[in-house]
């Protein structure tokens, strides 16, 4: 979907219908990866005598593209046991697009869906892979009471290997995808560089989506939990979101040993009544020269306070992230009432980290960070440009998220303020986030920021007492607002809270 978010389709999309869908060919790395264009024909397939059977071929492993809907209900969750069901059934789910958000087309007089495509392996047949398909529709409860109305999951077959397909029950690839932005958006994320019809191999999945007229734009959509707002990375208008920090550690850089089980409960309240929307609770200092605890040691500082926060009526529906780098601690914490895994190494720093997060199916934000925190500061060099280094190091990471079951609507991206950056380098990434969010293969992803009362600010303004750099975090905050930062990470949420509104006003309203 590169530099394309005003080519957009007059009318809203929908979900496919449950008889016609489409079939891609193998798959094909993202085109930020890959520049030159895979044009491959499709060969024609004619009725198979097996085909409706729903016999898997010998060894025969396929790549086919599912579209996915929802538009009823909790519409991630539904799409969240949609794929979770394929996988249970011996469909495996390899990769997912961003959700989309998107207004109904035909009917109109219903809620807006949710809409996003996966790209899975299967040894299944085309008519025994949609048998599977409308299985899984039918044990979710979904009921067709109304043709192309309301459903709470729909999925469709869009492409399978290079074949093309057709008989009364199946047509691939499908009929609609190319005029249709609700598909080829999607679509566009995994494979842009995919040729859809033989007759003219040059033209690919991109273009068609480039083709399409130009309508209101369309927004990712990333959940945090059942009770917050997601975030909605390229909507115009989106308001920031503030998380605060909650330290339960003695040795953090800025407010080490000031929260405390006794004065906890007032903190939190006082939090509550800022407007921050997410509290981030940290067990571990990752500032500098900050020795290591024990993961049991880290646990024992978070899980009371994620209690804590879980039982005061004015704090028990916020977000909750956990901020860790180890598995472990990650997967009590949300067994305690954690929505999001905030890790500042991006799983490097924890092998399991990664496959834990997909495996938990929660939202995790993969921060850039070199090294460990005790040798991050002698791992500043960037001869091939900060901004470029940066983007292609997350988009490696973004990568293994994937590869380890994250589904691509569960990340955020942090450009890892202070973390392997000199003063003049977190300087750069303030100026030219914008430039971060639309590197090819990073578009349509969320972005938290977090400079909040960091060293550099401290050398700039002469504030030595971190508490006290009050001004000069608000001008980072600023910035981030403009760059296009989703969540600005904060000490003081009340203050921040103010910039970040009055920043909205300025440059989203």
């Amino acid at each position: 979907m590169p530099h394309i978010l005003a080519h957009l389709m007059q009318r809203g999309p929908r979900s496919l219908g449950a008889t016609s869908r489409l079939v891609p060919a193998a798959s094909v790395p993202r085109a930020s990866t890959y520049p030159s264009a895979r044009r491959s024909a499709l060969p024609v397939v004619h009725s198979r005598s097996h085909s409706g059977c729903g016999c898997r071929g010998a060894s025969r492993k396929k790549t086919a593209y599912i579209a996915l809907g929802s538009n009823l209900g909790d519409r991630v969750a539904e799409i969240e046991k949609a794929c979770a069901e394929m996988e249970r059934r011996g469909v495996r789910v390899k990769r997912t697009s961003s959700l989309w958000e998107t207004e109904p087309m035909y009917v109109k007089d219903q809620d807006r869906f949710i809409n996003g495509a996966c790209e899975v392996e299967t040894d299944l047949e085309p008519l025994g892979l949609l048998d599977t398909l409308q299985a899984i529709e039918r044990d979710m409860g979904r009921r067709k009471l109304i043709d192309k109305g309301p459903r709470n999951i729909d999925l469709d077959i869009l492409l399978y290997g290079d074949e093309t397909f057709n008989n009364d029950r199946l047509t691939l690839p499908h009929a609609g995808i190319k005029e249709r932005e609700f598909v080829l958006r999607p679509l566009a994320e995994l494979i842009p560089s995919k040729s859809l019809d033989s007759s003219k191999p040059w033209k690919l999945v991109q273009d068609y989506l480039n083709d399409l007229p130009v309508a209101e734009p369309l927004s990712t959509l990333t959940p945090l939990s059942s009770r917050g707002d997601p975030l909605t990375a390229l909507t115009h208008g989106k308001k920031t979101q503030v998380m605060a920090i909650l330290n339960v550690t003695p040795d953090s850089f800025s407010d080490g040993g000031r929260h405390n089980m006794d004065n906890m409960a007032k903190t939190l309240r006082h939090i509550a009544s800022s407007g921050a929307s997410i509290i981030d609770v940290g067990g571990q200092s990752t500032a500098p020269g900050r020795p290591e605890v024990s993961a049991a040691e880290e646990a024992s500082r978070v899980l009371p306070a994620i209690d804590l926060i879980r039982s005061l009526p004015e704090t028990r529906d916020m977000v909750i992230s956990v901020d860790t780098y180890r598995a472990s601690v990650a997967e009590q914490a949300i067994s305690h009432g954690a929505d999001v895994i905030n890790d500042v190494s991006a799983g490097t720093l924890d092998p399991d980290m990664l496959q834990t997060a997909g495996r938990l199916g929660k939202t995790i934000c993969l921060m850039h960070m070199r090294g460990t925190p005790r040798d991050m500061a002698q791992l500043t060099s960037y001869p091939d440009g900060l901004i470029p280094t940066v983007a292609a190091e997350l988009l490696s990471r973004v990568e293994a998220a994937e590869a380890a079951g994250v589904r691509r609507w569960r990340i955020i991206l942090d450009p890892g303020i202070g973390f392997a950056k000199t003063g003049k380098q977190n300087l750069e990434i303030l100026s030219r986030l914008d430039e971060l969010r639309s590197w090819p293969g990073l578009e349509g992803l969320p972005w938290l920021m977090g400079a909040s009362r960091k060293g550099f600010i401290g050398k700039i303004t002469g504030v030595t007492e971190p508490s006290q750099r009050i001004w000069g975090t608000a001008a980072t905050v600023a910035a981030a607002v403009q760059g296009g930062t989703d969540v600005v990470r904060v000490h003081d949420p009340q203050e921040m809270g103010a910039v970040a509104a009055m920043s909205d006003a300025i440059w989203r309203s």
